[in-house]
């Protein structure tokens, strides 16, 4: 932003935390275009060799300020509201003068403004990364407290501007530093800052959950409580804030929810206190530790309930229907008190791997050996069992990274213009290699990732892709055996046919002769129809486009948005045919294809592709 002048019209903060300038010197409100238009041109048409110090510093005129300085302004006099012309370099973001005005003489931890504040606490209320940096390269202190009580990462936290947040933990900032009142810029997110951020994004830095202030004796907890911050109480729960601390009052997180009669707060804090209360029983330890195998068993039960039901000797479907309405009622109670809500998101891997069971079963009893080819069978399944078992314990390409490593890389990408979204993940506290992404569900960033899979419960990245595809397709292959002998089986069972009788004659047929093949090929047919197009999707993309799932979804997204079609063809990890299946499966087909790797854990800039020529960027 630009200081006052050419019709700026800014809002005095007489409270609360002040913007940059502090009383007239504030944040401009916002400009209609036609204003806005005016305060780009009109300087340019107006003779800046008439401006004062002040205005061309607030412009950024290095020569006019540069002929003023020379001709025997003292860069260190601030002006009647004793703001000097670092304080205004800083708040406009002018790095040019701030480097020659400090070069002359100027004071970089010069206090001024109606705060009594620092050209770095200018800098960091407006956001301006590059300015702090600078600001810090020439000896600014941080920590210097404002006439508000605040230093540097208490105000990065008020405004919310998590790269300066970052860069001064990374540069040495204490996370748990307090303030003129005792309190942490983690107690002050969740007192003054409603919603998730920065609380959340504070947790990341290990700051300390049940310190307490020099007041009130309160914890972050107490604070958010007290804010009403329904974000931030969560946060902190999660993160495993104490529920007991007592403050200068005698009051512990409840009693301060009760008195504020917020229903939603008390509901949280009573769950996740009877949570922790049953997680010292000897026995809900152990339900913890088998969460997924008990829910493998109930899915296992309640899948043969269901089938067994089907093919109970009635002919009263309404029967039949209501005793699955209590089944799937009284199944939907074991999880609700015995296993956790994150256990649940393996729902659909378990119902893969039951049904895969029965089926097998099922084959194993009714149609074995129907064909002298049986064997195939028997392999198909211990193949998607071993393909299943590499694609869910075979590390995707979770990116990891020390604490010294996160704090390099903070400051190596903020001091290169690099802190962003696109290089740097917020969640992670990482430099991101090219072609990864954050899964929210796995709380981490995969290198060249592809999806959380549902029906494995992982994430597919560079790790395990490939055996996600032999997965797909020993599925497809076992469950296109099962339709093959269902039929079969119909044809030698039942006393009609699909040519003589017609199709509903047929159907009518096959469910009374036998309603348990009926459900397994339904099961089948289920499984078999999601896998084959996810197949043919995953090998249309690896060998004609060269492209994973979220690359390719991304650049539609972006192709609405743009004036032509954008052509999934040509991206630069597009190799051709043959070198895509060769790169992917890292198969050379003995001496025909000279496959390249690369290593995508590590890699954040172009890559060469010596068999093509090519270079690679990020999509």
């Amino acid at each position: 932003m630009e200081g006052p002048g050419l019709g700026s019209q800014c809002r005095n903060h007489s409270h609360g935390p002040h913007p940059p300038g502090f009383g007239r010197h504030g944040v401009c409100a916002p400009e209609n275009k036609e204003l806005a238009k005016m305060r780009e041109t009109l300087p340019l048409i107006e003779d800046s060799s008439n401006y004062d110090i002040v205005k061309a510093t607030q412009y950024g005129i290095f020569e006019r300020c540069k002929e003023l300085v020379e001709a025997g302004y003292d860069v260190r006099q601030p002006d009647k509201e004793n703001v000097s012309l670092l304080h205004w370099a800083a708040i406009n973001n002018r790095l040019d003068l701030v480097k020659f005005y400090i070069s002359k003489g100027a004071v970089v931890d010069q206090l001024g403004g109606d705060l009594n504040s620092t050209p770095l606490h200018w800098a960091i209320r407006q956001g301006h990364l590059p300015m702090v940096i600078l600001l810090l390269q020439y000896g600014a202190d941080p920590t210097l407290i404002d006439g508000e009580g605040f230093n540097g990462i208490h105000l990065a936290v008020l405004f919310q501007h998590m790269p300066i947040i970052a860069y001064l933990i990374a540069r040495g900032q204490s996370v748990n530093m307090t303030d003129v009142n005792g309190q942490t810029p983690l107690m002050l997110s969740a007192h003054k800052v409603l919603g998730p951020e920065p609380t959340g994004f504070l947790l990341k830095f290990n700051p300390s959950l049940n310190i307490v202030d020099k007041i009130h004796q309160n914890t972050p907890l107490h604070w958010a409580i007290e804010a009403g911050n329904v974000n931030a109480v969560d946060k902190l729960l999660e993160a495993g804030s104490s529920l007991d601390i007592q403050n200068v009052k005698g009051e512990t997180p409840l009693d301060m929810a009760l008195q504020s009669k917020n229903q939603f707060i008390i509901h949280m804090l009573k769950t996740e206190a009877k949570m922790r209360a049953s997680k010292n029983f000897r026995l809900w330890r152990w339900l913890q530790k088998c969460e997924l195998f008990l829910l493998l068993m109930l899915s296992v039960i309640t899948m043969w309930a269901v089938g067994y039901i089907l093919d109970f000797n009635s002919d009263s479907w309404l029967l039949k229907g209501f005793l699955l309405i209590i089944l799937f009622f009284l199944t939907s109670l074991f999880p609700r008190f015995l296993i956790g809500y994150k256990s649940l998101t393996y729902l659909p891997m378990v119902f893969l791997l039951s049904s895969v069971f029965w089926i097998f079963v099922t084959w194993f009893i009714l149609f074995f050996p129907r064909t002298p080819f049986y064997f195939i069978f028997i392999l198909s399944i211990v193949a998607f069992l071993y393909f299943f078992y590499k694609t869910w314990a075979t590390d995707p390409g979770f990116t990891k990274a020390s604490e010294e490593d996160r704090k390099m890389n903070i400051i190596t990408l903020a001091e290169t213009g690099c802190l962003d979204f696109r290089t740097f993940c917020t969640s992670c506290l990482i430099r991101k290699p090219l072609r990864s992404f954050h899964c929210h569900v796995c709380s981490s960033c995969v290198v060249r990732y592809d999806q959380h899979c549902l029906w494995t419960g992982r994430c597919i990245g560079f790790g395990n892709h490939h055996y996600y595809i032999f997965f797909l397709f020993f599925l497809s292959v076992v469950c296109d055996w099962i339709i093959y002998e269902s039929f079969i089986y119909w044809s030698n069972h039942c006393a009609t046919t699909f040519k003589e009788d017609g199709l509903w004659t047929y159907l009518n047929q096959i469910v009374a002769c036998s309603p348990w093949v009926v459900y397994i090929f339904t099961l089948a047919s289920f499984h078999f129809s999601w896998s084959t197009f996810l197949l043919l999707n995953q090998l249309f993309q690896i060998a004609f486009l060269g492209l994973t799932s979220h690359e390719r979804t991304s650049l539609l997204k972006q192709s609405r948005h743009m004036k032509h079609t954008l052509s999934l063809r040509r991206t630069p990890y597009n190799l051709g045919f043959t070198q895509n299946l060769a790169d992917f499966f890292q198969c050379g087909c003995f001496g025909l294809v000279k496959p390249c790797a690369v290593d995508w854990t590590s890699q954040y800039t172009m890559v060469f592709h010596p068999a093509k020529e090519k270079v690679l960027h990020s999509v």
